[in-house]
């Protein structure tokens, strides 16, 4: 009877965190970017087990698994390409939820628990793309699995050592493909579980709305919000196809299409798209120690946001200037992340050091007590 009991209560509380959820009445299709990066990441973690199926964790069967996975397997070119594009996919749901957060001051009291789940599970996304875009052991993965690797060096006393450990020896090799290949393929499952905890505080804390106020009408989640959700995921599967059927390729660095090949560099290594605006900001600055501070900082100064923010109006409708400096620095994204596939050349680093001194310039200065007179 106990049990019955205790099942009886926990279908209640998981009625009332899906059916019965309360959400703000005006709520707008902007809202369902969380559906979208959700369903990205089941997308990714089921294509991921047919492909880590088939993919062979050392360096001379790794290129070759790829090549069988997309030629013999049925429908195997559609699980590589979906399991590919489906990461870049992820990434645009994931900067365009964060960019809705940022604009409509979602991040601050009393969601900033929401915000700081979100940013760790952004994070591991990182590292889980990092790793991932290291297993198909093309020119690019190997050569991006080097540098990357290498800027671990810097870490006080035990640098050297954390790069050998990461390599598991003098080099990139066999036990760096089967330590990737391990982590890559746990690291999604750990994301599923951080989801699960950051919907939870969403849910116990209730969504934010484009007015940035609290109180209001609420209604229930199901069905209107539901069915917009749904509406949204079904057109998000349909560009993915359409992307897959047509130009699968479009998002991949074409470099990575050939076998790996440790004697011969190419010409201008570079990360896949989503990473750039943080690639520019790592090379903007000529001191290694320094340029990998400000990489880091630039993702770690962003959990001082809900401190940061002080204005009594959440919502960047209600504040023009405030406004004006958002979309602005969102073209300065789009600018890093254009800078970051150059080369260090000039004029390319002067303008890689300018927008990245103004992407911290409008994180600390614009939300910060200083000109709280001006944002209000």
């Amino acid at each position: 009877m106990l049990r019955i009991i205790q099942k009886s209560k926990l279908l209640a509380q998981l009625q009332s965190h899906i059916s019965a959820y309360g959400t703000p009445f005006n709520l707008n299709y902007i809202w369902s970017l969380g559906a979208i990066s959700g369903f990205c990441l089941v997308l990714q973690l089921i294509s991921g087990i047919f492909c880590g199926a088939n993919y062979q964790p050392f360096v001379l069967g790794a290129f070759s698994s790829i090549d069988h996975l997309m030629e013999d397997v049925v429908f195997g070119w559609y699980i590589r390409y979906a399991h590919a594009n489906g990461a870049s996919l992820f990434f645009i749901a994931v900067y365009a939820h964060m960019t809705k957060a940022l604009y409509y001051g979602s991040y601050s009291k009393p969601r900033q628990y929401i915000w700081y789940w979100g940013l760790i599970i952004f994070i591991m996304m990182m590292a889980t793309a990092f790793i991932g875009y290291v297993l198909p052991w093309g020119q690019m993965s190997l050569w991006g699995a080097t540098v990357i690797t290498n800027l671990f060096s810097v870490v006080p006393f035990v640098g050297d050592n954390l790069v050998q450990w990461l390599w598991g020896g003098f080099s990139v090799g066999d036990p760096t493909v089967k330590r990737f290949f391990s982590i890559h393929f746990t690291l999604p499952f750990i994301i599923a579980g951080l989801s699960m905890i950051h919907i939870f505080v969403l849910h116990t804390k209730g969504s934010s709305n484009p007015l940035g106020l609290e109180g209001g009408k609420i209604i229930d989640f199901l069905p209107s919000f539901a069915i917009k959700d749904l509406k949204v995921t079904i057109i998000t599967l349909i560009l993915l196809t359409f992307l897959l059927c047509l130009h699968p390729n479009e998002l991949g660095h074409p470099d990575n299409v050939i076998p790996a090949n440790g004697m011969s560099t190419p010409e201008h290594i570079v990360p896949e798209w989503y990473f750039l605006p943080f690639y520019a900001i790592l090379r903007s600055i000529d001191n290694k120690t320094l340029g990998v501070v400000a990489m880091f900082s630039s993702l770690l100064i962003l959990f001082g946001l809900p401190f940061l923010h002080i204005s009594k109006v959440r919502s960047g409708i209600f504040r023009p200037l405030y406004s004006f400096c958002f979309f602005f620095f969102i073209l300065n994204m789009f600018f890093l992340g254009w800078i970051g596939q150059l080369p260090v050349d000039h004029p390319y680093k002067i303008c890689g050091q300018i927008a990245t001194f103004f992407y911290f310039f409008f994180i600390i200065i614009w939300m910060s007590k200083i000109i709280r007179f001006k944002m209000n």
